[in-house]
């Protein structure tokens, strides 16, 4: 990966339900990383997507009556259609099921057959269905999984292929031990690290294809598809056209993926043994969220309390929806949100704060027909530094700090006070401030930054509100 290029890939979410807004803190946390590194000058390939095979898909596709592929068809549509509504500006959107994905897939499980990290074997599992994983028990409260308590867990027993898990403990542990940031925040970084010391088991990786049809076939055997997770892992390199286009790949690729915790142990061991089985470079960095909880319970059908982004977005509209899910906290801890906490977000911070400060300015700007040409906005150095490394809701916190000590130097120097020269250069001053941190919030709110960055330059007019009052 050269120097001069950027890859970062969130999860590809299951097309079994619409997006909430877990999913859509992952996108936009990733779609800001993404604008931050292409406004510091490298090329950024941005991908996202979705997971369309395995049990799951298949028996809600049945339970639809729907063809699988016509079932995924109608949710990756969904999915897609977050580019507009989030505004994310992803370069690469790969579906599970594409053709190129699926050859890439099976090239890749050779490559494992071939270092002897693939084998037949008869086995007794406890399967969640939810999780698409096999579960031992100490992973279950009360025999059931916890991450879907409601779901029966399936007893298996039947003859798979097996990925030799455990060939890669040792090697897992240096990937961690050379590469101490390797997994954000540094709990989950613990806590993969003490999943793997504690040993690791081969996991099975296909299925019987007569009980269990929608999945890739396994080479060389047509009785048996792969296991959905070793498929869709594949997806971070196939979409950078690997195995064929080996130059795009290596420009690219190690990369940056974006995660829920849920997938920890997917992302951080079974992605990284599977390419180090494979002989490919391991990734980057595994960027970990907690999980959304709303009112103190956890997001679910059945108690009615998802929230989808549309519904953020017809409330608050798309820039104010982002700024709102990423002030929550990425990479960090697990989240809870209420409707009233987001509306005293939104107007303390966006309305009462950032929108109220431009409106002011720019109208006293305006009485007074200021003509303004900003001199070259440069990045802070502590700006930099936490977007380098990730932080980026405490970035985020550090833009809303800055406009907090521009409206006390507005409320010090009192410019409405003031005339002519004296109340010109007291302006002037607050806008390049205001430039500043502009220029700092485009990657979080690029409509809104671009729009004020307009309006500061040259001649300067009233603004309309840019966060109007909540109804």
């Amino acid at each position: 990966m050269s120097e001069q290029n950027f890859y970062i890939t969130t999860t590809l979410p299951y097309v079994n339900a619409e997006p909430h807004i877990g999913f859509a803190l992952e996108i936009i946390g990733a779609d800001i990383i993404a604008r931050y590194q292409q406004m510091v000058g490298k090329n950024v390939v941005f991908n996202t997507g979705t997971d369309e095979h395995g049990q799951k898909i298949y028996q809600e596709a049945v339970a639809a009556n729907l063809d699988p592929q016509k079932y995924c068809d109608q949710y990756a549509a969904k999915f897609k259609d977050l580019k507009k509504l989030l505004g994310i500006n992803f370069t690469n959107f790969i579906r599970t099921t594409n053709p190129a994905h699926k050859s890439a897939a099976q090239h890749f499980w050779n490559l494992a057959l071939q270092n002897g990290d693939i084998y037949k074997a008869k086995y007794q599992v406890k399967y969640c269905v939810g999780c698409e994983m096999e579960k031992t028990d100490s992973e279950l409260e009360n025999s059931k999984c916890p991450l879907h308590p409601n779901q029966k867990l399936e007893n298996r027993e039947e003859e798979n292929y097996f990925f030799r898990f455990s060939k890669y403990q040792d090697k897992l542990l240096n990937l961690y031990k050379n590469n101490p940031e390797f997994v954000q925040p540094s709990s989950k970084f613990k806590e993969i690290t003490s999943f793997v010391k504690n040993g690791l088991k081969d996991f099975s990786i296909s299925r019987i294809k007569s009980k269990m049809p929608w999945g890739i076939e396994v080479p060389n055997d047509p009785k048996q598809v792969m296991y959905v997770w070793f498929d869709a892992l594949i997806n971070y390199i196939s979409t950078l056209g690997w195995p064929e286009d080996q130059k795009n790949f290596d420009l690219f690729w190690p990369g940056v993926q974006v995660a829920g915790k849920d997938n920890l142990r997917q992302q951080a061991a079974m992605w990284q043994a599977m390419l180090m089985s494979a002989g490919l470079p391991t990734s980057k960095k595994i960027l970990i969220n907690g999980f959304i909880s709303v009112n103190n319970q956890k997001m679910s059908k059945s108690l009615g309390n998802v929230i989808h982004p549309e519904e953020m977005v017809k409330r608050y509209q798309t820039e104010a929806t982002r700024y709102l899910l990423v002030s929550l906290g990425l990479f960090d801890k697990d989240m809870d949100v209420t409707w009233s906490r987001f509306d005293e977000k939104y107007t303390a911070d966006l309305a009462n704060g950032l929108g109220n400060l431009c409106s002011r300015v720019a109208k006293m700007a305006d009485n007074i027909d200021l003509d303004y040409q900003p001199p070259k906005t440069k990045i802070s150095q502590s700006y930099q530094q936490l977007m380098n490394h990730y932080q980026i809701s405490a970035a985020l916190d550090h833009i809303i700090d800055q406009i907090r000590q521009i409206d006390k130097y507005l409320s010090q120097e009192k410019p409405w006070k003031k005339n002519g020269g004296e109340k010109q250069q007291v302006l002037e001053q607050a806008i390049e401030k205001i430039l500043s941190v502009v220029t700092q919030l485009k990657p979080f709110m690029p409509q809104t930054a671009d729009s004020i960055l307009d309006n500061f330059a040259g001649k300067i007019s009233s603004m309309k509100p840019l966060f109007p009052r909540l109804s």
